[in-house]
């Protein structure tokens, strides 16, 4: 082959390597430009969220007059760190030594001990060793590795921590139910917590927040500090409650005590301001702990304890019910007058309640507890009389009409409907409806259904909604909505603040409809106050010193679509001081032991159970505010303070039992 045709093949050989080189160049540097560099920064740089803090929920502190307005954590973020590794990084004959003395370091739980030295056989680039580590061991970790790294040639980011958000709660078990938590593992695709259920899953749209992003890089010579912040967290907002953490404190206390010493399946206790609906505590024994809540979800025994069974639980209220029977008769009475008829009773009057034969109700007629030839209004109540009050509703039927009486039950005081507090899982409970029929097929609204309702059965009502009906009563007759959030509030990050939503508004206390009288109320309040004193159903909720109303309630519980004598659910639900209450109280006992306690009385009646519950934290309550007491001469007649010529409602019990006497003979 000549020398000229052999330079020109090798010259085109070498044209075309070369053009070849410069197409590939072009592939890699234009064509496939983006992915080459995505794969380099890869090499040099990873990126980590950076976490957002969850909004924190704080305490009501602002209800004691004169009392310094300290703000109170229920619920906040805490910063925590999980400690990772890059396996690729670590040579390979030191991985065991350093696996040692983090090891040593770190305290993994028993499941991170199991997966703790696999991780640093994996071809990966990013391994989570421990969890969940405070600051104090991220800095003994860190004292340790960078002087370690430095002195081996090791890249210092070989071993590095992850910042993360854990929701902690200061007060441990305190409002646990309301509260509830966030699961330690976070969604995938959003990188948030999931909540577990209460106030943390009904406001997560306000609190959650969204990560950001950080850049690190990966260099022996360069170390974790070495790094961008990408793209800002976006911080949760605070919720600010109605609940005052004291006030809370001294309902779970006291309601602890109640449910252990009647032996009760379970119990709770709520405080509203019955002219704000404001709900000061909502208290639950046995407690729920939000910082062990795996444990309540893995044991069926304890799930049940993570509800909120003031508003899941919708029961028969019982005897209750009677103070509304008596505030809807004394209703009808002024709408009859207003239609220029008659009213279908009065207070005073003297009803036959011998015997208790109602329409619908066949050969079972209606008892009462004891004996009574007749009663009035003041003392149907006081005596927590089923017939009296079945007696009423009969005239209101007989007057109006059911729709009329149904319509007062769901439109006046709320039954049947939901009362909107901002929890999930609320009952409506159950108020049957004339002409609708049960999925059996059987009517929901029979002829003896009036008479069942006038004395708190075949009704349904969670606690709440039994707070929202009492509160009409209490606040001068309007209609409040029940709520647990006084302000949700962002701040951002220029230090701005931005509400999001304002429960304190003046407009919204005066957007509660009036749905009862005065005239009514005045009434109604009387017999109440029946209740509590000498001869009424429930004289152990007397607050001494202090005026008070209310009424007890006991129901036997269905059990296979039978009514049991045992199984009972027991209240109370009263107001104080009556002439300005600072608070309505509902405190309920789901299945006490059933038995007689001496000097007691019956252990499964709400006047047993649940009225000293209701005295003990009212009484602590009341000195708590500072409330100044209203019935200096009201205390018992061996107690030194005790004055009849003051106390309140004494000369009207006093002349309560002489027309007892004369109506019904000697027994009480």
């Amino acid at each position: 082959m000549k020398a000229k045709t052999r330079v020109l093949i090798l010259g085109l050989g070498l044209f075309f390597l070369f053009s070849l080189l410069i197409f590939v160049f072009f592939r890699i540097q234009i064509v496939e430009r983006l992915a080459w560099k995505k794969k380099a920064m890869a090499q040099h740089y990873f990126t980590i969220q950076e976490p957002a803090t969850r909004g924190t929920f704080w305490a009501n502190t602002s209800l004691k007059y004169g009392h310094p307005d300290t703000p109170q954590k229920l619920a906040v973020d805490i910063r925590k760190y999980h400690l990772y590794i890059d396996p690729k990084a670590l040579p390979q004959e030191l991985k065991n030594e350093i696996a040692q003395n983090l090891l040593a370091l770190s305290s993994p739980t028993e499941l991170e001990l199991k997966r703790f030295m696999p991780q640093f056989t994996k071809k990966s680039r990013s391994r989570k060793l421990v969890a969940w580590m405070d600051e104090d061991k991220k800095q003994k970790i860190g004292n340790w590795w960078y002087p370690y790294a430095k002195s081996h040639k090791i890249a210092s980011n070989a071993v590095y921590f992850v910042p993360d958000n854990l929701r902690s709660h200061p007060f441990g078990k305190l409002l646990g139910q309301v509260l509830h938590t966030v699961q330690m593992q976070k969604d995938e695709k959003t990188a948030r917590f999931l909540p577990t259920g209460g106030l943390e899953l009904s406001c997560n749209k306000y609190i959650s927040g969204k990560a950001g992003k950080r850049r690190l890089m990966r260099s022996p010579r360069h170390n974790l500090e070495i790094q961008q912040l990408l793209v800002e967290p976006n911080n949760g907002a605070d919720v600010y409650l109605t609940i005052n953490h004291v006030l809370q404190a001294i309902a779970e206390e006291e309601l602890e005590k109640g449910v252990k010493s009647c032996k009760a399946k379970t119990g709770w206790a709520i405080m509203m301001n019955p002219h704000t609906g404001e709900i000061y505590a909502m208290a639950q024994y046995p407690f729920f702990f939000p910082d062990q809540y795996p444990m309540y979800f893995s044991r069926p025994e304890l799930t049940q304890h993570a509800k909120i069974r003031a508003i899941t639980d919708a029961n028969e209220p019982g005897s209750t019910m009677k103070a509304i029977t008596i505030a809807i008769a004394l209703k009808a009475n002024r709408e009859l007058q207003k239609q220029g008829k008659s009213p279908i009773f009065h207070p005073l009057e003297k009803i036959d309640t011998s015997k208790g034969n109602f329409p619908g109700r066949g050969k079972k007629p209606l008892k009462d507890t004891h004996f009574h030839h007749y009663l009035n209004m003041y003392l149907g109540l006081q005596k927590s009389s089923n017939i009296y009050c079945a007696r009423l509703v009969e005239r209101i039927v007989q007057t109006l009409g059911e729709e009329w009486y149904r319509n007062e039950l769901q439109n006046t005081f709320g039954y049947g409907k939901k009362t909107g507090i901002e929890l999930p899982g609320e009952s409506a409970g159950v108020m049957p409806t004339p002409g609708k029929k049960h999925p059996n097929g059987k009517p929901e609204w029979s002829l003896s259904t009036p008479y069942s309702l006038a004395m708190g059965y075949n009704i349904q009502a969670n606690s709440v909604q039994m707070l929202r009906a009492c509160s009409v009563i209490a606040n001068g007759g309007y209609f409040v909505e029940p709520t647990l959030i006084k302000k949700v509030v962002k701040k951002h990050s220029d230090g701005s603040d931005e509400i999001l939503l304002d429960h304190t508004t003046p407009e919204r206390v005066a957007s509660f409809p009036k749905v009862l009288d005065d005239e009514v109320i005045v009434e109604v309040v009387k017999a109440m106050k029946c209740v509590t004193k000498p001869g009424g159903a429930a004289a152990s909720a007397d607050i001494w010193g202090y005026t008070e109303a209310g009424k007890t309630g006991t129901t036997m519980k269905l059990q296979g679509g039978k009514y049991t004598e045992k199984g009972h659910f027991a209240s109370f639900i009263g107001f104080t001081p009556v002439k300005k209450p600072a608070f309505v109280l509902l405190v309920a006992m789901d299945e006490p032991a059933v038995g007689f306690v001496p000097g007691k009385g019956l252990n499964h009646m709400g006047g047993t159970c649940s009225a000293p519950v209701f005295r003990e934290i009212a009484r602590r309550t009341l000195e708590y505010l500072g409330v100044e007491p209203d019935d200096p001469g009201g205390y018992p007649k061996r107690d030194p303070r005790h004055d009849p010529a003051t106390a309140d409602w004494y000369k009207e019990t006093e002349e309560l039992k002489k027309l007892y006497e004369q109506w019904n003979g000697k027994r009480q």
